[in-house]
């Protein structure tokens, strides 16, 4: 086991980069696992579940829980309903108020009618609503130009402000495909729609295409093309939402807060379509951990990262593979003899957070094996109460 003491400098370390970190902007954390992470071949959550969720969600501080989809069926109306209604109104353990309850749907009238009598029972609520911009989606699922793909997201973002307005709601415009759309169309359709009401642009990868360099471009090109203010005078926010295909959906999000998104739409375990979305833990203790390479921080506990990632790969069956970041049972396992040396003297030589850090006690792992050396086996030893020992460790392992 570690010595008390390394754990106190580690903490205090931590402590120190955070406090630092708050001289920045706050991203804002848009938890989707509920919709977008529930469509995950194969995860199918109950109502219960999602509930247990939620609760957990806001307890981790999330800013805004997309609570499903609630055109898609009885079920999923009545979930992001009761989601609304009791979870909407917490506020325990959170610096920002009640998170946000968000529906989504498409550019329909009787799917934004739908989704605001879901969400509009939560203090804070939002109407998510999106219609494809790239132009294989135009011509071949939608069959519209591009002119009739401004007139209906401009009536879909003016019908949602109608339901919102006065009532502690707001709309987010999602543009589906925007990684593979026209720059200067996809502009054209923002421009529109934050003029008819919309307060958050998000920027979706919907099928994990592009590259870190070219999403972050694109958000420094719609910085610049795009109003920063609402006709009220409200900051516009521009968002992300990447899906991790080629494996680049953390690197993507993480661009794109360097190019000035201030919204990152992310899943518990990276859960979602195909080959999942971003995932927060990684997205939260990237800019956690390296407080000073983002221009940006959060209001995450990161304290119940692992409480939530373990009860999301309950409920949804889908096991968190060993290796993975932050959360996989190998994150905090050392089994190279040198590492084990060195994370026995001084945690930070080979661990870069503390197992505390994202909740767990105690929990850096020196597996023994055939990889392992002198010093993890006297270590063992001495935990199972091993403490006399009489012969050197030479002649012990």
């Amino acid at each position: 086991m570690l010595g008390n003491t390394t754990r106190r400098l580690a903490t205090r370390a931590a402590r120190r980069f955070s406090a630092a970190a708050h001289n920045t902007e706050r991203v804002i954390i848009f938890d989707t696992t509920l919709r977008d992470g529930e469509q995950s071949p194969g995860a199918t959550l109950f109502g219960n579940e999602k509930m247990e969720i939620a609760r957990l969600l806001s307890r981790l501080g999330v800013d805004v829980c997309e609570a499903g989809f609630p055109i898609a069926s009885q079920g999923d109306f009545e979930a992001v309903t009761q989601i609304a209604h009791e979870i909407g109104p917490l506020e325990d353990g959170r610096e920002h108020g009640p998170m946000r309850i968000c529906g989504l749907s498409r550019s329909l009238e009787k799917d934004i009618h739908r989704c605001w009598d879901a969400v509009r029972h939560a203090p804070l609520h939002r109407i998510h609503t999106f219609l494809a911009t790239s132009d294989i989606h135009l011509e071949h699922k939608l069959k519209i130009d591009r002119a009739e793909c401004v007139k209906r997201s401009v009536a879909a973002v003016e019908y949602a402000k109608s339901l919102v307005a006065g009532s502690g709601g707001d709309v987010e415009f999602s543009a589906e495909d925007a990684g593979r759309s026209d720059p200067e169309f996809l502009a054209e359709v923002y421009t529109a729609v934050v003029a008819a009401g919309a307060r958050t642009l998000n920027v979706p990868d919907t099928v994990g295409y592009t590259t870190p360099t070219e999403y972050g471009k694109l958000f420094g090109f719609l910085k610049e093309h795009v109003p920063s203010t609402t006709p009220e005078g409200e900051a516009v926010i521009f968002s992300t939402h990447c899906h991790n295909d080629l494996g680049l959906a953390t690197a993507n999000t993480l661009e794109a807060v360097q190019y000035g998104a201030r919204q990152v739409e992310v899943t518990i375990n990276g859960i979602g379509e195909r080959a999942g979305n971003t995932s927060l833990e990684e997205t939260v203790m990237a800019v956690m951990t390296r407080p000073h390479s983002f221009p940006v921080h959060t209001t995450v506990d990161t304290r119940f990262i692992t409480k939530a990632s373990r009860m999301v790969a309950s409920f949804t069956g889908m096991a968190v593979q060993p290796n993975k970041a932050i959360v996989g049972a190998n994150a905090f396992a050392h089994e190279a003899g040198i590492h084990q040396d060195g994370v026995l003297k001084h945690s930070q030589t080979y661990e870069i957070m503390t197992p505390e850090s994202v909740g767990l006690t105690g929990n850096t792992n020196l597996v023994l094996g055939k990889h392992s050396g002198k010093a993890a086996y006297r270590n063992r030893l001495e935990a199972v109460s091993y403490t006399h020992l009489t012969l050197p460790t030479k002649r012990i392992v």
